[in-house]
């Protein structure tokens, strides 16, 4: 371990743990044998996705407003969040009698933000991300003499997140490995200096997604940047801690970057196989583990999911998209005469085949085909791939031109069956 002095001390975490104790939920560690036989690794998930505001960002938040200063109190208080922060010290705020003001980038999703108003803060919606938040956090700070709780670069806030690792190894005290989502980092420096602190083994990885692997790049990692949006937006950060830096570069073991795809299949797989919500930020460290199972096999496994707050429709989404992935839905197009009693055929037929009819689009206006044909669409729910190849066949036989689409841009993905 690292003898460097970081910015929070074991002791730190210690005394953040008793001032918050009896005001934040201790989450359940508990072992998934489904998420077990899945990667190969003996997985433990800590549950922060259960705390009153959905994500771990309430122990910081709270460890810093009680550590606040008389008159700091009574100015109120001001913070940049993509949303579990901004609800955090919200909720708190309100709790302690304390005004909160919340700045939020446009974009960011619709039930953080609901959820930040309803605790009573004075939200505001500015920029396209964490930076250009920060800068009118600056100016408001500057007006109205606020006083700043950061999101993660302040030794407080850091120490509130490491209360999560003093009860990981209470509860399994011979966890062998941690998996932590990185956004600025402040979670994952609490995290690492209790839990080496407490077990100068463990190994401890930190996840970051694609289009924000801002830790990585600071540590010269040879990683690329991606373009685009993330659903992990709890983690889109460009701009990490000057006090979680160190940290990250003296602590961590590795540090994994996961695409938008394997974060939305630890999403779905989150929710099918261990009943539970995960949003993007929080289900990066299963695509960590889901992407690299030899460094994980037979280990005793910590998973942190770190927050459950997605906003539903896009958990709508993902869900069905993976279902897609996986071949248990799909869209097909037929071409076929316009005559009556065509849509019965079709219909019979899938039916006789077990596939179950979910949408039809039946469009006899298209330029591209004969005045006497008509294009169908049919989005319909199969078993699996070998199933979805025998409706085809089936329909082929049956006198139908069959052409798989695919269903985010209705385009054909060459598969055909005549």
């Amino acid at each position: 371990m690292n003898k460097a002095p970081f910015a929070v001390e074991f002791k730190d975490i210690v005394a953040a743990a008793e001032r918050v104790d009896g005001a934040i939920l201790k989450t359940p560690f508990t072992s998934s044998p489904l998420l077990s036989r899945l990667t190969g690794a003996e997985i433990f998930v800590k549950y922060e996705n259960l705390q009153v505001t959905g994500s771990f960002k309430e122990r910081g938040a709270l460890n810093k407003l009680l550590t606040l200063r008389d008159d700091q109190k009574s100015r109120g208080v001001i913070a940049m969040s993509a949303g579990n922060h901004a609800q955090a010290v919200a909720c708190h705020a309100s709790r302690l009698g304390l005004a909160a003001t919340i700045v939020m980038p446009e974009g960011t999703p619709f039930v953080k933000v609901a959820n930040t108003e309803a605790w009573g803060a004075r939200v505001l919606i500015h920029g396209k991300n964490l930076q250009e938040a920060q800068d009118a956090v600056s100016q408001i700070v500057r007006d109205e003499k606020l006083t700043l709780i950061h999101p993660y670069d302040d030794p407080q806030i850091i120490a509130g997140q490491g209360t999560i690792a003093l009860e990981i190894m209470e509860d399994v005290p011979n966890l062998e490995t941690l998996v932590i989502p990185i956004g600025g980092g402040g979670l994952f420096s609490g995290i690492a200096i209790a839990a080496r602190k407490l077990n100068p083994e463990i190994e401890i990885y930190g996840v970051e997604c694609s289009q924000y692997p801002s830790m990585s790049l600071a540590l010269n990692k040879p990683v690329q940047a991606q373009s685009g949006q993330t659903i992990a937006e709890g983690i889109a950060v460009k701009n990490i801690g000057t006090l979680t830096r160190p940290v990250a570069e003296a602590l961590s073991t590795d540090i994994f970057v996961v695409s938008e795809n394997e974060i939305e299949k630890a999403v779905a797989t989150f929710l099918t196989l261990q009943k539970t919500v995960a949003e993007g930020a929080g289900a990066v460290v299963l695509a960590a583990v889901l992407e690299n199972p030899e460094l994980f096999r037979n280990k005793k496994t910590g998973l942190i999911l770190s927050g459950g707050n997605i906003d539903p429709r896009m958990l709508s989404s993902i869900l069905i998209r993976e279902l897609e992935r996986k071949n248990k839905i799909i869209t097909l197009r037929l071409e076929t005469e316009d005559q009556p009693g065509t849509l019965g055929r079709i219909a019979t037929e899938l039916g006789r085949c077990g596939a179950n009819i979910l949408e039809v689009t039946h469009d006899r206006l298209l330029q591209d085909i004969p005045a006497k044909s008509a294009n169908i669409d049919l989005t319909i729910e199969i078993k699996d791939a070998k199933h979805a190849q025998a409706v085809m066949k089936s329909l082929a036989e049956n006198g139908f031109k069959v052409l798989e689409l695919e269903p985010a841009n209705g385009q054909s993905d060459g598969s055909q069956v005549n």
